[in-house]
This record gives structure tokens, C-alpha cells and sequence, in this order.
């Protein structure tokens, strides 16, 4: 692929509103000269306010993101599709051309935090997920490209 233009890359979760909308503000953050980054879902959730307050925490804000549908995606050229939780993986939808799809699974924040009691032990699910995301965005586009 030549170096004229960004790779694009369509972040895709279930609903949408956690991994896929951090993964998406990771890769603006990190790597916005070289990835044209996006996330869908195949519903849509709506945007996680706890994966927006880990993220601004971590200096990157995604608190204008919107949960978007797979759909909106249909007649965009992507190069590379990442489903980011098992479920998407399993049933993910057929991309034309010369989409590639690569899977990278995370675990789902708010499934981890249903099961505990405090705020700061909730939140700290977001952080750990946040930043396991923000090191699989670091090795892009190369981790891709192999």
C-alpha cells in the first residue's frame, strides 16, 4: 500500500459503545498520521460514559464519538476490519473488495464491572481494558501488515 494515503481501519464491536469507540480514539491519538481510524457495531449501544471518563483520563477525548451501525459503513473502501470481542468475530459481516479481517479480542469492561461493587474497582476494568487496547494500537499499522 503506498504511503499517499492513511490506511483505513473500521474498529468493530457489538454494540459499539466500549472497546470499539476506545480503540477508534487510540488510534486518532496515536496514530492519526497514518491510520483514517473509524468503529461501528453491529447494534448500536450508545457511548459508555465510563469508557469516555477512563479515556479522558488518559488524555484522549471521545466524548463526541457517536455509537454507529455497521450499515454506515457499507460503500466505504476499508482496508482493514478489527472485531474487538468474540461475539462480532463469530458473526461479522462481509466486506467487498480487499478487506482484510483481523480479529483482536478484549474483555468487555462492563461485563467485568457487573460483578463488583465499587466505582473505583468498575472504573478500574475500563483502565485495564483502556490500556490493553491503547498497546495493541501502538503496534499499528505494522501488527496489520504482517
Amino acid at each position: 500500500m503506498g504511503q499517499d494515503r492513511k490506511i483505513k481501519i473500521l474498529f468493530l464491536c457489538s454494540g459499539n459503545s466500549c472497546r470499539s469507540q476506545m480503540a477508534e480514539g487510540w488510534a486518532r491519538h496515536l496514530k492519526g498520521d497514518v491510520i483514517d481510524a473509524c468503529s461501528a457495531g453491529i447494534e448500536t449501544h450508545g457511548l459508555n460514559p465510563s469508557a469516555v471518563r477512563v479515556m479522558a483520563e488518559a488524555g484522549v477525548d471521545i466524548s463526541g464519538h457517536r455509537s454507529r451501525h455497521v450499515d454506515e459503513f457499507k460503500e466505504v473502501v476499508i482496508d482493514y476490519v478489527v472485531t474487538v470481542c468474540g461475539h462480532v468475530h463469530e458473526t461479522c459481516p462481509f466486506f467487498p473488495g480487499n478487506t482484510k479481517v483481523v480479529h483482536v479480542g478484549f474483555d468487555d469492561p462492563p461485563k467485568m464491572a457487573a460483578e463488583l461493587c465499587g466505582e473505583e474497582e468498575k472504573l478500574d476494568c475500563y483502565r485495564k481494558v483502556r490500556d490493553q487496547i491503547k498497546a495493541f494500537v501502538q503496534t499499528l499499522p505494522e501488527y496489520l501488515e504482517q
